[in-house]
């Protein structure tokens, strides 16, 4: 009798779903950002003030276990966002995604951003059809993030340190954060920001100004 290996039969259905993702984003011209962080970081604040800075060509799809409470407060900066109830599943799926955009005008979307079920594990396994990875830390969970849970941070394109504005509070290594993220993934764009006070931000608007399809 064969023996199927079922992580592997799920990861392949998964892979083959992103992949068609990955198509209708490039041909529709979307440029897709894969937020992963633990619950609290900031990811949701990340996109409000990127939200509000640009009111542009942006749409969401925001992934949580319960409530459509962090997509209520993206809808409420005047973008279109799509709640995913995963019901306690630990992050979102390719199949999840390809069924938000199939309901959106992705002609009038520049960026996407999916913003990941709160969890620094789950999420970094799991190809989405995203364009780049992008990892959220905050000063107040401590600074060993990167080496206990590389993986994330080996697929990642971009870092946010998040919640600067508390680093005075906390007892936090920041270069030796962005030390252990640049060796595990030489070239990683790090951001330090504090989504509360609106500081650190012109870095990553450049990028997505670099980075748009306009």
């Amino acid at each position: 009798m064969s023996k199927v290996d079922l992580n592997r039969s799920v990861r392949e259905s998964n892979d083959a779903v992103a992949a068609r993702n990955r198509q209708a984003f490039a041909a529709h011209g979307v440029f897709a950002m894969n937020i992963i962080g633990s619950p609290g970081c900031g990811k949701t604040s990340i996109l409000e003030y990127t939200a509000r800075h640009f009111n542009g060509r942006f749409a969401a799809v925001i992934g949580d276990v319960k409530t459509a409470l962090d997509a209520e407060r993206i809808a409420d900066c005047g973008i279109a966002a799509h709640a995913i109830e995963t019901g306690g599943g630990c992050h979102l799926n390719a199949a999840q995604v390809a069924d938000a955009i199939a309901e959106m005008d992705l002609d009038a979307v520049d960026f996407l951003f999916i913003e990941n079920v709160g969890n620094l594990v789950c999420p970094s396994a799991f190809d989405l059809g995203e364009n780049i990875k992008v990892a959220v830390l905050s000063i107040p969970e401590g600074d060993e993030k990167v080496r206990k849970y590389p993986a994330l941070f080996v697929r990642a394109d971009a870092l946010f340190i998040n919640k600067v504005d508390l680093a005075e509070h906390c007892p936090y290594d920041l270069e030796r954060v962005k030390a252990d993220a640049r060796h595990v993934r030489p070239g990683i764009r790090v951001f330090e920001t504090s989504a509360t006070h609106g500081t650190g931000f012109d870095p990553w608007f450049d990028f997505l100004r670099s980075v748009s399809p306009a």
